[in-house]
């Protein structure tokens, strides 16, 4: 993401007109990474956000609230004891430079007034916050790196080398052109993003694309038309000439504002602070999302990983107990044989005539360590344990497969929530439930940081066609609650026959029969079954409906698991 030198400068252009002379009223630091500034200037009250994260490293003023930890960090604690109740005097870079000096006027432990600095580095994972005297030695810093600086306490802080050209000083087009010629890189935008400081790649890339410039095929016209539109942009720092436009989910960039492009939705036309609030905390909540949803997808899948494995054991049994007939068979030969069977003889096996078996010999081992009777004793013995081993582990099995049939649900609900909200319920749900409770606990709920706290009540998706309402269960605990709960007798409800998906329903306020319900409206509603099931991609799709007082949930079943009976079919394709 392209927080570069442009976006640093009209940052910091826009900074000065809103907080110079503000005072700090509070700080926080909701994380490892972010320092918050409460402030207060002319009436009005603002916060600066000032952002390390690797991935969202930035400096500007949010309108998002974060929690704080009950624990501050110790940096934390430094800044307020340090700029608490100060001013800030200025707000500076040197050129374009992503290194931003911030000016605290305040007041010292001995009354007296003193300078104090704060220099915020934005270079991704080098991204830091230093705090100085008015000579530039460091208090301390919110990150301590091995980067061939010393950045300890009472040492004096230095900017990192700049080996670039600045843009800025550049005078003439003649040395402009002269310096990119000059340069050994191929296509033009490795040179001027080796070149000069602050040039970004979606920068330059987003203006050869404006002024339709081939990067690595461009005349000295079109080389000078680059030339302009950058010294337009450095020229217009602070004013509405300049906007940020969103290339992509993950980039953005600077850009200059004309009548084709002002009116284009991804763009924010004043405040470049306000689109870079949005832009990072919409980032920010999508990367909590997705973690959040990786780390339960995580614990579900071991719990997985676990009625596989119970099954194949239970599989594995139920196999043996495929064997119970035989050893009932020999222990019925031996006895009715045992006549014959001279009891003195050490046999390892004998062969016998099976009267099942139209008296076909059979071979049948024995221990010749103990007698026929024992031998005999020995195999009904085997046959009766079996005989009981195949009703528990039958049993067994089907309860297994409840819970598999059950986790593919939360598998397939996680799959498909949208937001943090989506992924609490779900986060709700599963740690209430046996079956993946335990993983849970073990967790100790650490992969879990990312999702806030779920919330008790249920946000149901709905849509209105014809007039009637219909309601869609996003998860388990969504169709329990709209099937169990919020469904009227004569409502009418859906599923995909066979198949994870959500309940939908139709809201009869009327009680009305389903036969008298328009078949557009029907239709849609099986339509939304479809879509919000596992089989949403299928060509041909059954979906059942019925009444929903015909919809019943079996005590102790698992969350979501229904039992439905007279039922229509509909066939959506």
């Amino acid at each position: 993401m392209a927080f570069d030198g442009f976006i640093t400068k009209a940052i910091i252009t826009e900074l000065n007109n809103e907080i110079i002379g503000a005072k700090v009223n509070k700080i926080n630091q909701p994380n490892k990474n972010e320092i918050y500034i409460f402030l207060y200037n002319e009436g009005k009250n603002h916060t600066l956000n000032i952002s390390t994260n690797p991935d969202f490293c930035r400096i500007c003023l949010t309108n998002y609230s974060k929690s704080n930890p009950q624990n501050a960090f110790n940096f934390c604690m430094l800044l307020r004891k340090y700029l608490n109740s100060s001013k800030i005097i200025k707000i500076s870079n040197y050129d374009l430079e992503r290194t931003i000096e911030i000016k605290f006027e305040c007041y010292n432990e001995l009354n007296d007034l003193v300078i104090r600095k704060l220099f915020i580095e934005i270079m991704s994972r080098q991204s830091n916050i230093i705090l100085t005297n008015e000579n530039n030695i460091i208090i301390d810093t919110l990150k301590h790196f091995d980067n061939n600086r010393e950045l300890l306490p009472a040492h004096e802080y230095t900017f990192t080398p700049i080996n670039k050209k600045s843009f800025i000083d550049i005078k003439s087009y003649e040395e402009y052109q002269k310096l990119v010629q000059n340069s050994s890189e191929l296509s033009l935008t490795k040179k001027l993003t080796s070149l000069f400081i602050g040039f970004s790649r979606p920068l330059i890339k987003e203006m050869l694309s404006t002024l339709y410039i081939n990067e690595n095929e461009y005349s000295l016209e079109e080389l000078k038309s680059t030339y302009e539109y950058l010294k337009k942009i450095t020229n217009s720092f602070g004013t509405n000439n300049i906007v940020c436009k969103k290339i992509n989910s993950n980039d953005y960039t600077l850009i200059l504002n004309n009548r084709n492009i002002n009116n284009e939705t991804n763009l924010l036309t004043h405040s470049i602070n306000k689109f870079i609030d949005d832009f990072y905390f919409d980032k920010e909540q999508y990367n909590n999302f997705i973690n959040s949803r990786n780390n339960l997808l995580k614990i579900v899948s071991n719990s997985l990983k676990k009625i596989y494995k119970k099954l194949e054991n239970i599989n594995q049994k139920l196999k043996e107990c495929d064997e119970k007939d035989k050893f009932r068979l020999y222990g019925e030969i031996l006895t009715a044989n045992l006549y014959k069977i001279d009891s003195n003889q050490n046999k390892s096996e004998i062969i016998l005539e099976n009267y099942y078996d139209n008296y076909n010999l059979i071979k049948i081992p024995l221990d010749s360590k103990v007698s026929i009777q024992k031998n005999i004793k020995k195999y009904f013995k085997k046959y009766n344990k079996l005989k009981n081993a195949l009703s528990i582990v039958s049993e067994q099995k089907k309860e297994a497969e409840k819970d598999l049939d059950y986790i593919e649900s939360i598998i397939y609900n996680l799959s498909n929530a949208k937001n943090l909200n989506d992924l609490n319920e779900v986060y709700e749900e599963i740690s209430e439930n046996i079956t993946i409770k335990k993983e849970v606990t073990q967790k100790n709920q650490h992969t879990l940081k990312k999702a806030q706290k779920p919330s008790n009540s249920l946000t149901i998706e709905f849509t209105i066609i014809d007039g009637y309402t219909i309601y869609i269960g996003k998860n388990n605990l969504q169709n329990d609650y709209l099937s169990q709960k919020f469904a009227s007798p004569n409502d009418i409800w859906f599923h995909a026959q066979k198949i994870h998906g959500s309940h939908v329903l139709i809201k009869n306020p009327d009680n009305i029969e389903i036969d008298e319900i328009p078949e557009n409206v029907l239709f849609n509603a099986a339509k939304i079954a479809k879509e919000n099931s596992k089989a949403s991609n299928s060509l041909n799709v059954s979906i059942d409906y019925c009444y929903a007082k015909f919809v019943k949930k079996a005590s102790g079943s698992k969350p979501g698991m229904v039992n439905y009976t007279n039922f229509k079919t509909i066939i959506v394709k």
